[in-house]
């Protein structure tokens, strides 16, 4: 569930381990092969000379024989060091260019399981536009519990997060390319975000989302208000607005100071105490509240929501309908134990 400069890996740390193998080896057989050639060639053969018989044995360059190797047990000690020494120095080589091109081969395999990761994603949330408001969308899909992927145009933003959180899944390109999104497995999505700071840019998302995928909710950010309008023809099903919306939080911080400053703490909790809706599955057996408890350890109905209409505060003997929407105080485990009241078929997703 995009963005850092890539630490030492565990990769990397391989290669360089290999690396320090290839070395000791190096070096363990040119000091045996120097001993060997001291020892089987002529007498008073120096340091000097055996080195440089070593070299050129394992290297394999064809050079003359700097010691003459009169004996069998000489020349099958040369053709052993040869055999050792290439196959030592290939390892040596080879794990030279690992280490060199490994941020390359480091990315590609860590591309190629994120793109498993997010094949497998099902009712997942699509990210459009990483900067500053697509990561406090990020961080509050993280709080809850759901599972999200990032589009971003710009590298040098995915780098940055990818430092604070190296387990995102993330794309980078275009968001509103309708390849971008397949590759995002919009078809598996429940939502997509278009959060980017270009209105034009967040029109052309949700009108390519929607094609992609009729069902999946758009929700948009509008930075001028005359284009709510058109947002909302090409399939937004929500546009919010950051001027309309920042108005009414500096208004509410005035007027009724104690109901923002709960709900900022909320937003804050490391609980995950949050305001849900709960959609009632069509396999929920038809019932009021009295087969459902109005509150738990973790989680407190506060309305019920029906077609245009909320009902605060429902009571025992409400009737529940298809398509009701229950609005929620709760938490992370309090879904879990409302869904369980809630019976619903295996399979079936309540939240939204």
């Amino acid at each position: 569930m995009a963005h850092r400069v890539l630490p030492l890996s565990s990769n990397l740390s391989r290669i360089l381990r290999r690396f320090y193998v290839a070395i000791i080896a190096l070096l363990a057989l040119l000091i045996v092969g120097s001993l060997g050639f001291m020892w089987l060639g002529p007498a008073h053969t120096p340091f000097s000379t055996a080195l440089y018989m070593t070299l050129i044995t394992i290297t394999t360059v064809g050079y003359d024989e700097a010691v003459p190797l009169r004996t069998a047990t000489a020349q099958l000690f040369a053709g052993m060091l040869a055999l050792f020494g290439f196959g030592t120095l290939t390892f040596l080589f080879t794990s030279l260019t690992l280490f060199f091109f490994e941020s390359d081969i480091d990315e590609r395999l860590r591309r190629t399981r994120m793109d498993r990761e997010i094949a497998r994603l099902r009712g997942h949330y699509i990210i459009c536009g990483y900067g500053r408001v697509g990561h406090n969308v990020g961080q509050e899909l993280l709080s809850t519990g759901r599972d999200y992927v990032a589009i971003e145009e710009q590298g040098e933003t995915l780098r940055h997060e990818l430092e604070r959180h190296p387990r995102l899944l993330y794309l980078q390109g275009d968001a509103s390319d309708d390849e971008v999104l397949l590759m995002a497995n919009i078809e598996q999505a429940r939502g997509v975000f278009a959060v980017t700071g270009d209105d034009s840019r967040n029109l052309m998302i949700a009108l390519s989302a929607k094609q992609l995928q009729p069902h999946v909710r758009v929700v948009a950010r509008c930075h001028d208000v005359r284009n709510i309008g058109k947002m909302q023809k090409a399939g937004a099903d929500a546009i919010v607005s950051p001027d309309f919306t920042g108005g009414m939080r500096i208004a509410s911080a005035m007027i009724r100071p104690q109901v923002v400053t709960f709900l900022d703490e909320m937003l804050r909790s490391d609980a995950g105490l949050r305001v849900e809706e709960v959609a009632l599955s069509h396999n929920t057996p038809l019932r009021s509240f009295e087969h459902i408890p109005l509150r738990g350890q973790n989680y407190i109905i506060v309305a019920l929501r029906r077609q245009h209409d909320t009902l605060f505060n429902p009571q025992v003997h409400t009737p529940l309908h298809q398509d009701d929407i229950l609005i929620v105080m709760i938490n992370p485990q309090g879904r879990d134990e409302l869904a369980r009241h809630l019976d619903p078929s295996p399979g079936d997703e309540v939240f939204v």
